[in-house]
């Protein structure tokens, strides 16, 4: 499975993956960059759409939250801050009830938008 972000400016976008998270594409196409993570990969596009930005469009799982909280915030990453309804973060992050039994008991979240308006997160599983 493979993730596709849209981007209005692709050298913009590239800066950013590589400038804020440290990923450089591993293939580049006419419109197009693809990069792999861990087991995983993620393309991003050209796109003349407007990103929703309004849904955590993709994310990575982490082992200490806080610390790539605090590695990404010293590269320049904004976390969103939240206050609703069952969703409030402190600091960027948020405890989440309830997560998949094989992940554990719950999950801490933060999530932070890229260049091109995209809401992507990381998460770490609370274990029991």
């Amino acid at each position: 499975m493979a993730t596709r972000l849209p981007a209005k400016d692709l050298d913009r976008a590239r800066a950013f993956y590589s400038e804020k998270l440290g990923l450089d594409p591993v293939e580049q196409r006419e419109g197009g960059l693809r990069y792999v993570c861990a087991s995983g990969e993620f393309a991003i596009f050209i796109s003349a759409g407007t990103q929703s930005g309004t849904h955590t469009q993709m994310g990575w799982e982490v082992e200490d939250i806080e610390a790539a909280v605090r590695e990404l915030r010293a590269r320049g990453v904004r976390f969103e801050e939240y206050d609703l309804p069952g969703l409030k973060t402190i600091d960027g992050i948020a405890e989440i009830t309830g997560n998949y039994a094989s992940k554990g008991i719950g999950e801490r979240g933060a999530w932070f938008r890229d260049s091109e308006g995209n809401l992507l997160g990381i998460g770490q599983p609370v274990r029991s």
